[in-house]
């Protein structure tokens, strides 16, 4: 049944945009369920405090390489049927987390956690798929703003949870929210009758997951190893060499399969169609993702920290869980509110204009947090600002995107777009922590971060910013030098084609 007659209504176009925003919701919630907890997790859980960073940092790493891989098999196997793969894996290790104290277990349960991450970008695809050309952009841009809206709101929450309950619920919960959430797409998410065919490229699934996992491991153990140790040289050589080999393996892969032709035959698929992603407008794009994704996970990974932190260390304000989530809350408000705006910019100026904007708001609030001094009230509208840039250029990224691809390649392209974002979250989480673990002080007896140290790490994510609008600048226009165009006008963008 075509999409346009099963979504022919616009409210039902609006509650399957609901329930997809919802999913993005509770799968980002994810990334940031254990931040609160940080400081009390080598306690709570007997290990040391360089091993609790893994607790956020196996979360992404997951992310980074299921993002890919979900995709392609919901291109093959139907992105609905994927979705909820990606919901029921989040609920098992919940479900995992609940019930363990020990380390290794938690783990675990956080890297199952992290797998989810790939049903934002599946959908991103359901609604590019199923909603009429007036709705595409919108729905789009909340979609993408779920990635940090869902964090930044749920911290309230779990520091709730966290200060009177055991940490148990945390997870507890989270198996609860996955449950409902299955219901939920299985009762309103429609499955598109579109697939890829092929066989899944299952060798370069491997070596990109082997890639990403040096490369971050090197990130986040370079301060405890050394810089210069065998083992992080090791790790950054293996990285360089297993991304040249797959590099070398999906581009033959990706020009095997233009050289077969017919569709729909069992001819191995890239991973990533490289091809796609060397033009232009394309790699300029993602390479832009990578720098705002890592500019806009600085905040979510420290500020909680430096809330909670004791006013001896001379940036703290000694908050409690609660008080600190509270003082999170407007940043995941700014998000949710300013999707929809994000939406409209693009569909007025075009997408790159709306990610220029949101770059330069993003520069801003990490620069206020590198330069001025620790106040409360500063600390809190610079974390909204940071959040406002988040909705914008999330918001405009899948529309770039799309409107520099033919209608035929969506999928690939928004592939790889989705694991740039997620490198550049997984990668400021690794840096994050080995900067603000090099420089330490001693406050009653615990070790916390100098304020030198978070400064170090708000400059490194206003550098990332401001390269990103460097970047974004030089993105080319949508198609034959014309301007951006909204994303229900692109040529092919209507209701029911083809990813």
């Amino acid at each position: 049944m075509p999409a346009s007659s099963r979504i022919g209504r616009r409210p039902s176009a609006r509650i399957v945009v609901a329930a997809l925003a919802s999913c993005g919701i509770a799968v980002s919630l994810m990334q940031t369920i254990v931040m609160p907890l940080l400081p009390e997790f080598p306690r709570l859980l007997d290990t040391s405090a360089a091993n609790v960073t893994w607790l956020v940092t196996a979360t992404l790493i997951a992310g980074a390489v299921c993002a890919p891989v979900l995709g392609r098999l919901g291109d093959m196997f139907g992105k609905r049927r994927m979705l909820l793969v990606a919901l029921a894996v989040m609920t098992v290790g919940s479900a995992l987390g609940a019930v363990s104290d020990e380390f290794a277990v938690v783990l675990v349960a956080r890297a199952l956690q992290g797998a989810a991450m790939g049903a934002i970008p599946l959908g991103i695809s359901i609604m590019r798929d199923e909603l009429p050309p007036d709705e595409v952009g919108s729905g789009i841009a909340l979609m993408s703003a779920t990635l940090g809206a869902g964090g930044a709101v749920g911290l309230p929450l779990t520091g709730v949870v966290a200060e009177h309950l055991s940490w148990h619920w945390l997870f507890g919960g989270s198996a609860v929210l996955g449950l409902f959430e299955i219901v939920v797409v299985w009762a309103l998410v429609p499955e598109s009758p579109v697939r890829t065919g092929g066989r899944f490229d299952l060798v370069g699934a491997l070596g990109l997951s082997g890639a990403l996992v040096c490369l971050l491991l090197a990130i986040t153990q370079g301060n405890g190893w050394g810089w210069t140790s065998g083992p992080v040289l090791g790790l950054f050589a293996a990285a360089a060499l297993l991304l040249g080999a797959w590099g070398r393996y999906e581009l033959r892969l990706s020009a095997g399969g233009r050289d077969h032709g017919a569709v729909g035959e069992r001819t191995r698929q890239p991973l990533v169609d490289l091809w796609v992603s060397a033009r232009p407008a394309v790699l300029l794009t993602n390479i832009a993702s990578v720098l705002i994704g890592f500019a806009m996970f600085t905040s979510f990974m420290v500020s909680a920290q430096i809330f909670q932190a004791p006013t001896d260390t001379g940036y703290g304000h000694g908050l409690s869980l609660t008080l600190s989530g509270v003082a999170l809350l407007p940043s995941g408000l700014m998000m949710i509110a300013f999707a929809p705006v994000s939406a409209r910019l693009s569909r007025r100026h075009g997408p790159r204009t709306t990610f220029l904007l949101g770059a330069v708001f993003l520069a801003a609030g990490n620069l206020t947090r590198t330069l001025m001094p620790p106040q409360l009230t500063v600390l809190v509208v610079a974390i909204a600002v940071t959040a406002i840039g988040s909705a914008f250029a999330y918001g405009a990224i899948p529309a770039m995107i799309m409107s520099a691809v033919p209608v035929s390649e969506t999928a690939a392209a928004n592939s790889l777009n989705s694991l740039a974002r997620s490198l550049g979250t997984s990668s400021c989480s690794a840096v994050v922590a080995a900067v603000t673990t090099a420089s330490v002080l001693q406050v009653a007896g615990a070790e916390f971060p100098t304020a030198g140290a978070y400064a170090a790490a708000f400059g490194i994510g206003t550098v990332a910013a401001v390269l990103a609008l460097g970047v974004a600048v030089f993105v080319p226009p949508a198609r034959d030098g014309a301007p951006d165009l909204p994303l229900s006008e692109i040529p092919g963008q209507r209701s029911g084609v083809a990813t």
